[in-house]
């Protein structure tokens, strides 16, 4: 028996990365995984068929996050598919690094459409399919160390995550009466396509690895394993919660 047997979980961006590594985990812990992609086909099929090759259950649904209606869509598939949809990974993500006063509005609104106002719509969509059924859902977001740890050169993205936690404490207290959670998980430096640009230039990636106590790069299946606990009955007393995976990044001072 999986601790989350029975349940249907919508990831969205489940085709690569940490989206991936959730999906795996979830599917291995006996979920029912709806696999969400906006661009990636051929990934996200490849997903599906690690998964059934463990005789898991999964589907795949393409939807860009960005566009409200597309939201909506792919909650109401999710329930029309499976009769109900009981956890919400809110996992789609991008992020444009420029210098503040170069970043244009296309790019700021491109990064804030999909990483906040996705995340805002995906989870108005799946907390009225939950209350609606009466489920006790999870809501998570993949947010970020950058909630609260500033980056430069990367604004739009901190904005966005920043924005992510105060939408998820909100929420929280909003939802607690249909006893729905809603948790962030805020990755560091995690080995996925995002971080490529970094793990392919050595003196980036010793420098990285220089501010990281634990001195390695994490794993998508461990933060795959973390919101297994956060989808699961035990962590049925947890919300309004930020869980921070990132190997001691954020408490590190360097040279101090």
């Amino acid at each position: 028996m999986g601790v989350l047997d029975q349940k249907i979980a919508l990831i969205t961006g489940a085709d690569s990365g940490i989206g991936r590594g959730i999906a795996l985990q979830f599917a291995e812990a006996g979920a029912t995984v709806v696999i969400n992609y906006a661009h990636a086909q051929d990934k996200a099929q490849e997903v599906q068929g690690l998964i059934e090759q463990k005789q898991g259950k999964a589907i795949i649904l393409q939807a860009n996050v960005a566009d409200y209606q597309q939201v909506q869509g792919l909650v109401e598939q999710t329930v029309k598919q499976f009769g109900r949809i009981d956890i919400l990974v809110n996992n789609a993500g991008m992020e444009i690094h420029s210098p503040f006063v170069d970043v244009t509005e296309d790019q700021f609104d491109r990064v804030l459409s999909i990483d906040l106002k996705g995340a805002f719509f995906c989870a108005q969509a799946a907390a009225r399919a939950m209350i609606q059924q009466n489920i006790q859902g999870r809501i998570i977001n993949t947010s970020s160390v950058h909630e609260d740890l500033a980056m430069p050169q990367n604004v739009p993205y901190c904005c966005a995550k920043g924005g992510m936690k105060m939408l998820m404490r909100t929420i929280a207290i909003e939802l607690a009466p249909h006893k729905i959670t809603v948790n962030n998980i805020a990755p560091g430096a995690i080995h996925t396509p995002i971080d490529a640009d970094v793990e392919a230039d050595p003196a980036k990636l010793a420098a990285l690895l220089k501010e990281i106590p634990l001195a390695r790069m994490g794993q998508p299946d461990e933060v795959g394993k973390l919101a297994v606990f956060l989808a699961s009955d035990a962590a049925s007393y947890v919300t309004g919660s930020t869980y921070v995976i990132d190997g001691g990044l954020m408490i590190n001072t360097g040279g101090l």
